[in-house]
């Protein structure tokens, strides 16, 4: 039976069917499941949301006296159902590192960023010319990016933006790599299942050193038979990976499987629902976010927000529906780039996510637009201030050449 409750009287053990609010607001990356974790009732509680539905028939009951004080029906929770658990589970985290600031950060960002596209570059030029790369590679450098999203997410996510179009078969892996490490903190992913998607993200391209140049990097309409070439990349770095040593099932299902579609309208074996697994969910969601929003030799790439917002507007079963929320919770709504006006008339760029609101990012304000001037940088939080957002911006709209923008208010 359906029955809504408080969320403060909210018990080990409830089955949580629906959260009474936007899904913006919702706390975790599934919808419903059996709620058996002290941390999870702890996030449900903190979330700031009112009520939510549970379902007596898949969880203990909450009845609640007089008085107002709750208490479970039942003794003991059921065990939870292994049919509504992530596929992947992982073992109990360990102590992570501390969290810094976004500059002290950067310092270290910048450096793994420069070192990890060296590195995917050599692994590349490796394949090209035959060799098989090691492995040990990649798994040192996702070791060291997963510890940087730990202390501080924003300061990669802040760089890899950071790609002009000759750059981008490199730093496209670089980025999904940072982009599927983030989502997985957010998905609740720990250790080893942490670990296997930053090496998927890193590697889930590697099958494009199998494609002519002239075709990957052909800056006008492809042919129908230069589509279907590139299309088997996700197949052949499938191939290059299965054969070499230490390489998970996990990085292989991402290598093949990143363009499948929930819908079954994806490729290469137009796997739909179940069949897909959360890696490969996780996979399609971050390539598409980085490939839009980047340069590339045929078009310019869109914004961070108009990014998000198209994608949310294209049909259902494109991508996951919770995997996309949680992506969304990830990088914001407004992601780390976006270009806002405020209402006191200055134009800023958001460099870091609040962890009170996803409306309400940390911005460096740099322009008037009274004096249609640049003005002393500052950093707001607008989770304190009285300022607020008014609208989303172009760049090219205010005059502001994309690369010279990007310098003027990219991170330092």
């Amino acid at each position: 039976m359906l029955k809504k409750i408080k969320v403060t009287d909210a018990r080990l053990g409830i089955y949580l069917h629906d959260i009474c609010g936007k899904w913006i607001e919702h706390p975790f990356w599934i919808k419903q499941f059996q709620l058996t974790k002290q941390k999870d009732l702890d996030k449900l509680t903190n979330s700031g949301l009112k009520e939510i539905w549970i379902d007596t028939s898949k969880g203990i009951d909450i009845v609640v006296s007089v008085a107002g004080n709750s208490k479970p029906s039942e003794p003991e929770p059921p065990e939870p159902r292994p049919d509504k658990q992530p596929k992947e589970t992982a073992p109990v985290a360990k102590k992570s590192d501390p969290h810094v600031s976004l500059q002290e950060e950067l310092v270290v960002a910048k450096k793994l960023h420069a070192k990890t596209k060296n590195a995917v570059i050599a692994i590349f030029n490796e394949l090209r010319m035959g060799n098989v790369f090691e492995t040990e590679v990649a798994e040192q450098l996702v070791d060291e990016i997963n510890k940087s999203v730990a202390r501080n997410g924003d300061a990669l996510l802040s760089l890899i933006r950071l790609k002009n179009a000759d750059e981008y078969t490199y730093l496209h892996s670089v980025a999904v790599c940072v982009l599927m490490i983030a989502l997985g903190k957010q998905l609740g992913l720990e250790d080893n299942m942490l670990k296997q998607v930053g090496i998927a993200g890193l590697l889930h391209d590697i099958g494009k050193v199998r494609i002519p140049s002239e075709v990957l990097n052909k800056p006008g309409k492809l042919t129908d038979d230069e589509f279907d070439l590139v299309k088997t990349h996700s197949l052949r770095g499938w191939e290059i990976l299965k054969e070499s040593s230490g390489i998970s099932e996990q990085a292989l299902d991402v290598c093949l499987h990143h363009h499948e579609r929930v819908d079954g309208n994806g490729y290469p074996d137009k796997l739909s629902g179940e069949a897909l697994t959360l890696f490969a969910r996780m996979g399609a969601v971050c390539d598409v976010y980085d490939a839009i929003t980047s340069d590339r030799c045929y078009k310019k790439g869109w914004e961070p927000a108009e990014s998000i917002r198209k994608m949310a507007s294209w049909k259902e079963g494109h991508f996951d529906e919770a995997v996309f929320h949680a992506f969304v919770k990830t990088i914001g709504i407004y992601p780390n780039g976006t270009l806002l006006k405020l209402e006191s008339g200055r134009l800023g760029v958001v460099i870091e996510q609040s962890k009170k609101k996803l409306t309400t990012p940390f911005i460096k304000v740099f322009f008037s637009i009274r004096s249609n001037a640049h003005i002393p940088v500052e950093i707001i939080d607008l989770s304190k201030s009285q300022d607020r957002v008014a609208s989303v911006e172009q760049p090219l709209q205010w005059g502001f050449d994309l690369d010279k923008f990007r310098d003027i208010v990219g991170p330092h």
